[in-house]
């Protein structure tokens, strides 16, 4: 894991590792098809048969390319550079924030006005507080203090990258510094039950907290972290973990599954009592026993340097448009959160038939993929061509997806 592997970064650009950008990308196109509201095919996403699920995917992988986006400034250009570097990662995913939310909000005002739809979408997504009280909730908005449960993966991922210079701080001292502050981080928040209020400004009484704590969610990016930056060591191929892997993933689903577990009467009763071991707000340690299982299986099965992801003409293509995804994920992600909405309004009018269901998720999928590659096009900067066709370019390509998210 902690390896990083490829031959196809430019000169003098952090090498990139094909495992990191499928898994990414792999985790976009669940991401959407789990947003997509009353869509079928969330019966069969690995969130449905496990613990964890996509967003673990999401803040491991984000973690990883963290290391290799800014890892190497703060070694290189020292710690302050480092943190300055962060500052205007955490700016634009701020802003990036805000744009999805406004975007959002007008989008399902706008499908209620339209009075086509017997569907209160503004009311689905919890809005109305703000569209009655804007004002203080405006300033909720821009302090995050107020983060509706649909817009708050990206306020998570802020304040996680705000830790990043006190971690690499204490990674100065020794690296196992870094990674003991992480886990006792998550350990007294999962105690404490700490959280940060999530709708301070119109309901001052209302204990309601940010639906990922970031504090507890740290855990798993620092933990992708540390494998790419190498504090933690690849762990062995053998046997013997092979199968412990798989035991816990085949043991969870029983637990997990619905399907199964709401025939029991006593699995229901020990999910009941046992919930805090799997809570997805505190980021229960039996998602973080499970992610790394199923993390290592993943592992295993790509291969060294993810040489079991490139096989026949046909698979090697797929492989390349889900890798191009992730290289791409803020931007796809941040499209994702407004498509999904959209694609849930075509199940409202054309219904949720098994065709319907393909033609939806699959135009969804073909959106963001069309988004990834224009984006990475863009950051080509074809102008800079366009504008000199007989000089090489002065501007070396910008390496894809080094962004960290």
């Amino acid at each position: 894991m902690s390896a990083v592997l490829s031959t196809s970064s430019p000169p003098g650009k952090p090498a990139r590792d094909p495992r990191l950008d499928f898994f990414r990308g792999l985790g976009m196109y669940i991401i959407l098809i789990a947003h997509i509201s009353g869509n079928p095919w969330t019966l069969w996403i690995p969130a449905r048969f496990g613990f964890s699920d996509a967003t673990e995917i999401f803040v491991f992988c984000s973690g990883m390319a963290s290391a290799i986006a800014f890892g190497s400034i703060f070694r290189k250009a020292g710690w302050f550079m480092g943190t300055l570097r962060i500052v205007h990662r955490v700016w634009q995913v701020y802003w990036a924030h805000i744009g999805v939310f406004v975007t959002g909000l007008l989008a399902m005002v706008v499908l209620n006005m339209t009075g086509w739809f017997e569907k209160d979408y503004v009311g689905s997504l919890n809005l109305y507080p703000f569209l009655n009280n804007p004002g203080p909730n405006t300033v909720g908005l821009m302090t995050l203090t107020y983060v509706p449960n649909y817009f708050d993966i990206l306020p998570m991922y802020l304040v996680i990258l705000a830790l990043l210079p006190l971690v690499m701080a204490l990674a100065r001292i020794h690296p196992n510094f870094a990674m003991g502050f992480c886990v006792a981080l998550w350990l007294v928040t999962s105690v404490t039950g700490f959280g940060f209020p999530a709708e301070y400004w119109f309901n001052n009484s209302s204990t309601r907290q940010w639906f990922f704590n970031p504090l507890t969610w740290q855990l798993v990016f620092f933990t992708g972290f540390a494998f790419m930056a190498g504090w933690l060591p690849a762990p062995p191929v053998n046997r013997l973990l092979i199968v412990m892997a798989l035991i816990v993933v085949l043991a969870t689903i029983p637990v997990a599954w619905f399907r199964i577990y709401r025939e029991f009467d006593f699995i229901r009763e020990w999910r009941g009592e046992w919930k805090f071991l799997f809570t997805k707000t505190d980021f229960g340690i039996l998602r973080y026993i499970h992610f790394l299982s199923l993390a290592y299986l993943a592992w295993i099965a790509a291969g060294p340097g993810g040489s079991r992801l490139f096989g026949g003409r046909w698979w090697t293509a797929i492989v390349a448009i889900i890798r191009k995804v992730g290289q791409q994920s803020l931007a796809v992600f941040m499209t994702s959160m407004i498509l999904a909405r959209l694609l849930g309004v075509l199940f409202d009018i054309f219904g949720r038939s098994p065709l319907n269901a393909a033609i939806v998720n699959l135009l969804g999928a073909a959106v963001i993929t069309g988004v990834a590659y224009f984006v990475a096009y863009l950051k080509r900067q074809p102008w800079r061509q366009a504008a000199n066709p007989a000089a090489p370019s002065r501007q070396p390509a910008a390496t894809p997806g080094m962004s960290g998210i």
